[in-house]
């Protein structure tokens, strides 16, 4: 069965909105992610001094005074503005006018880990020092992971379904996925659909830190995010954001848009049999992808890339090659772009998945950069160090996240 035998029940991607540590926008993320041999963004933030792990991947502004308004960005967290700004860009890069569109016919589903996260650990500092007469009002709307769909829908106007995913790391990929669901139902015409995250929290990096899952790489920050690499030792965290516009193919046609890409299917499963809710399990991650495969009507063999969760933890690594060598075999052109961004988190499913279509765009794959000497025990072939040329009709992304969620999407070249 080809990659177009169920076109009918596809999405049109026919926008995309990144912000990065790699760059703020498509072309400037893009641009870093084939063409730069070390990673940019890797800062060492004043609320992660003295943790085992004090250093992150931070985009270099966005200004958002300028770029949204002073009274708009005060009334949402980072994680939000970061995430109506690549909005914004998905729908300009679409070819759409919020003015004249349908605004009841236009869903909004944007997935997030931890959302207002920081600003309720800035509240609480000022509630332990100054006060409970001190604190914020806005924390109820700032704290909450709805607050990037929210903004996003009052930025655009939309008035259809406005939606919050929140399945850990995997939220990005099933927000996608489920905005899949919202088309193919009817529910919608136009789908804004994608992941954000803005994660500096000190408690929560300590007690990843405790958990082993972070780099203590402090004296070669650039270098600690190594997914695959033998010297491996934990993620590094990431913020940004990554949004698709996705339609009707015959809502995209009628308009005359020409789409950079089709998603054609996407699965989710979740490893409950594990003892661990922070074990990555073999079981649930080949189901996802199988699901997904199969929703898309694509056959294992016609996958020619794969942009997987890679995080550069040892058993993540270990136990997801594993997984895509048993169901896709040997065929496949792997990376890992969390090498150029850090583990985005909530947002990671939405920014690999906008950088697995512009790979199937540019017919580019790129480079897991600082992959030095691929681990013996990863059985699948990792583009390492440079962007590598190759035909690619057909794409997965993959998503793991803390709990036991598991996530991928189908792509194909339009």
């Amino acid at each position: 069965m080809t990659p177009r035998a169920r076109q009918s029940v596809a999405a049109a991607v026919t926008g995309l909105g990144l912000v990065t540590a790699a760059g703020i926008g498509v072309k400037e993320t893009w641009s870093q992610v084939i063409g730069a041999a070390v990673p940019r963004g890797v800062r060492r933030p004043a609320a992660l001094r003295d943790l085992p792990c004090d250093f992150m991947y931070m985009v270099d502004g966005p200004d958002v005074d300028s770029e949204l308004g002073v009274s708009s960005h005060r009334l949402m967290a980072r994680y939000a503005q970061l995430a109506v700004i690549a909005a914004r860009e998905a729908v300009a890069d679409a070819g759409l006018d919020p003015r004249y569109w349908d605004s009841a016919r236009v869903a909004v589903v944007i997935g997030s880990a931890h959302g207002g996260l920081d600003f309720h650990d800035a509240q609480h500092d000022v509630l332990t020092a100054r006060g409970a007469r001190r604190v914020s009002p806005k924390v109820p709307l700032l704290n909450g992971i709805n607050g990037a769909a929210s903004s996003i829908a009052r930025d655009l106007g939309t008035h259809g379904p406005s939606l919050a995913v929140a399945t850990a790391c995997s939220s990005g990929t099933d927000a996608i996925g489920t905005a899949l669901h919202l088309l193919r139902a009817g529910a919608c015409d136009i789908a804004v659909a994608g992941g954000a995250e803005s994660m500096c929290s000190r408690s929560n990096f300590a007690g990843t830190c405790n958990a082993k899952a972070l780099s203590t790489r402090t004296d070669d920050p650039t270098a600690a995010c190594r997914p695959f690499d033998v010297g491996r030792d934990g993620f590094v965290v990431g913020e940004g954001a990554g949004v698709l516009v996705l339609e009707r193919p015959e809502h995209a046609r009628a308009r005359g848009a020409r789409p950079r890409a089709s998603l054609l299917g996407y699965g989710a499963a979740i490893s409950s049999e594990t003892s661990s809710p922070v074990a990555p399990s073999e079981a649930g991650i080949e189901l996802a992808l199988r699901t997904a495969l199969a929703d898309a009507g694509v056959e294992a063999n016609e996958i020619d890339h794969v942009n997987a969760h890679g995080t550069s933890t040892v058993m993540n690594d270990l136990v997801e090659s594993a997984v895509l060598h048993r169901v896709l075999g040997d065929g496949p052109l792997v990376t890992s772009t969390k090498s150029m961004t850090g583990h985005t988190l909530g947002a990671a499913g939405g920014i690999e998945a906008a950088l697995t279509v512009l790979a199937l765009q540019e017919q580019l794959v790129p480079a897991t950069v600082n992959l030095q000497t691929q681990d013996p025990r990863v059985p699948v072939e990792v583009v390492a160090r440079t962007a590598r040329a190759a035909r690619l009709d057909c794409a997965t992304t993959t998503s793991l996240g803390f709990g036991g969620h598991n996530a991928a999407l189908v792509l194909a070249r339009d």
